[in-house]
């Protein structure tokens, strides 16, 4: 579900009809949906004064929903704690796609003669877009807007934006107190993070600088946007100037992460003897009440930075509410950092293609055992943690760059019965490479996300090659709500959820249930032969040659001498010798893989490269029906055109559901199947006759 698809009408109205049935009635549209009540404004305490609710032509002689276009200096709060949105409204005026999006067909919308009052805006909601319909009947108190407006008086966007905004979630009061994630998330339909940066401990640990700033570069480069504010304490703290000339509960736009050279100026003590200092560019959206600390515009720092320096940094001093600081001082003053990844936009150009998957599904409960008990809690809770949902996915490269976003219904639409969101958190296993049924033991964690009380959970993790289960959970057990599971992959995941506890029972007599289940993990294999870079080919073909030699000496009725092509064509020193192409060829070490085979299902390791000694640690999960027959095991080397045969093992693996270790001894196959081969190969095998008990 990208950034451009269809939408759903919100409380079913249809922006279109509406219109129409206004213009040919001549009337302006009143929204009964959305009535100019008090009870819109506020459902737990009165309005700030006398309301009126006035339509922008009554404020203003030409109302304008535009004046040359939407610019983040146009949006100012009112009298609403809302400032999380205001926000996010100044950052998506900055960005003409994203409006363009959320103020569909703005021109036609654009106030004129005959305007009949009704407009149409879009939210991402809960893994869809959704059509908000409103009337421009606004609240004001002495003919004034008393919520967020434009500075210019005749300017009616942002003012009908979050009055769209407040009938999705119920009233305006229900905007009070919110996250900037949530509202970026809502805009764009994006992946959005939220750091709090006072406790993540990056003041004090230079690691965790480190890698923060390494991961907002890559972010940067990857076009996402990125704003950090510093929360106010209480309203009246809000707009207020700190004493370095940082406003808080304004959303400060990220623009650019850079080092810079100092290696060569006086800085260099002041810096503690470091050659870069990691910089950040910030832009204050309402343009004025800049930064005045270090490195601010015209400040002597920069006069001890190189000229070639600046000019990369492409530095100017205007009042134009863009300046520079260190990371240091970034995170001295600023408070939270919230980062909307844009995946899969067709107007931003990125360096990689997002793959994205989605699951919508709830937390259940039900009759312990059936598929509406699923509602278990976070993994503190043994005994019941995997009752919850499960999913399955691929990781198809070697290593790939994996997000993940856990997303419930916002409690704010029932912020009025006093709802509050459910802690929320997901936890991901590597499980076996053909998993297809659900997972009875806990695995250990490969990733785990933090579990927090908000709507929406993300992590991005570097995930290696194989099959993984993720499991979203509340944090105690038996507690129910809607959630939205995304998964974003370089490469289709094949991702699917895990329904059934084991494999049905056959419908047909000849074919035998399964009465075992067997795990066998290929941990390594030492002192493998080595190989040639044409593998299995060298000898087809010198099979073949072979072949064709004596075809011809039977047509001609004449003898042939067998020649070696690798040996020089006038030695005919040993007529009748069997050909063998691989003669003298150069070798080297595998690359080694592994098929495993067990009643006619097959799973493939990744490929070891370059080692005798490969070590692939990857586990299948088998459901036999046969347990007297072995589990096959055979080591291929993969070449450019035919991989080439290593050798070949068997186990067998009766009812032991303890982990043990086997060392097998490999041999050939078809006519050589019991000639021993060079190497040895490590398994650990573990069966049961209880089906679910892995």
């Amino acid at each position: 579900m990208g950034l451009f698809t269809t939408t759903k009408k919100f409380r079913g109205q249809n922006y279109s009809r509406l219109k129409k049935e206004c213009l040919n009635r001549g009337e302006k549209f009143s929204d009964p949906k959305f009535p100019p009540h008090d009870s819109t404004l506020y459902y737990s305490k009165q309005p700030p004064g006398v309301i009126t609710w006035k339509r922008p032509h009554e404020i203003v002689d030409k109302p304008q929903l535009f004046i040359e276009g939407a610019s983040a200096k146009d949006v100012t709060q009112g009298q609403l704690g809302n400032c999380w949105f205001v926000a996010a409204c100044a950052t998506l005026a900055g960005v003409k796609e994203l409006w363009h999006k959320v103020i569909p067909d703005y021109k036609d919308q654009e106030y004129g003669e005959l305007h009949p009052g009704i407009f149409n805006f879009r939210f991402w909601r809960f893994g869809e877009w959704v059509e908000v319909v409103i009337d421009d009947l606004l609240p004001t108190i002495e003919g004034k807007l008393i919520f967020t407006h434009s500075k210019e008086r005749g300017e009616f966007w942002c003012a009908l934006l979050e009055k769209a905004y407040a009938k999705l979630y119920g009233s305006y009061e229900a905007l009070e107190g919110g996250n900037l994630s949530d509202a970026l998330v809502d805009l764009t339909s994006g992946v959005s993070a939220h750091l709090d940066l006072t406790i993540g401990g990056y003041i004090d640990d230079f690691e965790k600088r480190k890698q923060l700033f390494k991961m907002m570069s890559k972010e940067m480069s990857e076009h996402s946007l990125m704003c950090c504010a510093i929360t106010p304490h209480s309203h009246e703290e809000t707009e207020m100037r700190t004493n370095v000339g940082l406003v808080k509960g304004h959303a400060y736009g990220v623009t650019a992460c850079r080092k810079i050279n100092i290696g060569d100026t006086g800085l260099f003590s002041i810096f503690k003897g470091a050659q870069k200092v990691r910089m950040v560019r910030l832009k204050n959206p309402w343009g004025e009440r800049e930064w005045n600390g270090a490195f601010s515009d015209g400040s002597p720092e920069w006069s001890k930075v190189s000229a070639s320096e600046r000019q990369k940094l492409g530095l100017t001093f205007e009042d134009d509410g863009e300046f520079w600081m260190t990371f240091e001082d970034f995170l001295e003053h600023f408070t939270d950092l919230s980062i909307c990844f844009l995946i899969n936009t067709k107007f931003l150009s990125f360096s990689k293609t997002w793959q994205e998957t989605t699951f919508f599904s709830s937390w259940t409960i039900g009759v312990q055992g059936h598929n509406t008990d699923r509602a278990g809690g976070c993994p503190n809770h043994k005994e019941t943690f995997l009752r919850n949902p499960q999913y399955r996915f691929d990781v198809r490269e070697e290593t790939d760059d994996i997000i993940f976003q856990l997303m419930q219904r916002d409690a704010r639409e029932h912020k009025q019965e006093g709802m509050q969101n459910l802690v929320i958190g997901f936890h991901i296993m590597k499980v076996e490479e053909n998993r297809k049924y659900r997972v009875h033991r806990i695995h250990d964690a490969v990733a785990t996300s933090d579990y927090i009380r908000t709507r929406s959970i993300f992590l991005r993790e570097q995930l290696k090659q194989g099959r993984y289960v993720i499991i979203p959970t509340t944090f105690k057990p038996d507690e129910t709500g809607d959630f939205l599971m995304r998964i974003f992959t370089s490469k289709d995941p094949d991702a699917k959820e895990l329904v059934r506890d084991q494999p049905k029972n056959p419908w047909y007599s000849c074919f035998k249930k399964a009465v075992i289940v067997t795990t066998i993990t290929v941990k390594c294999a030492n002192n493998l032969e080595k190989q040639t870079a044409f593998g299995e080919w060298v000898n087809q073909a010198g099979a073949m040659y072979r072949s064709s030699l004596q075809k011809r000496r039977r047509k001609h009725h004449r003898r042939i001498i067998d020649v070696d092509p690798y040996r020089d064509s006038r030695d005919l020193s040993s007529p009748g010798k069997n050909l063998s192409l691989d003669h003298n060829v150069a070798k080297s070490e595998a690359d080694a893989y592994c098929i495993i085979k067990c009643e006619g299902e097959t799973v493939r390791t990744p490929v070891e490269k370059g080692t005798s000694n490969p070590k692939w640690n990857t586990t299948a999960i088998f459901y036999r029906s046969k347990p007297e027959q072995p589990i096959v095991i055979e080591i291929w080397n993969s070449n450019m055109l035919v991989d080439g045969f290593i050798g070949r093992a068997e186990v067998t693996a009766p009812i032991n559901p303890t982990h043990t270790q086997v060392q097998l001894s490999l041999y050939g196959r078809r006519k050589e199947k019991t000639v021993e081969k060079q190497g040895q190969l490590l398994v650990q095998v573990y069966s049961d006759d209880d089906l679910t008990s892995i």
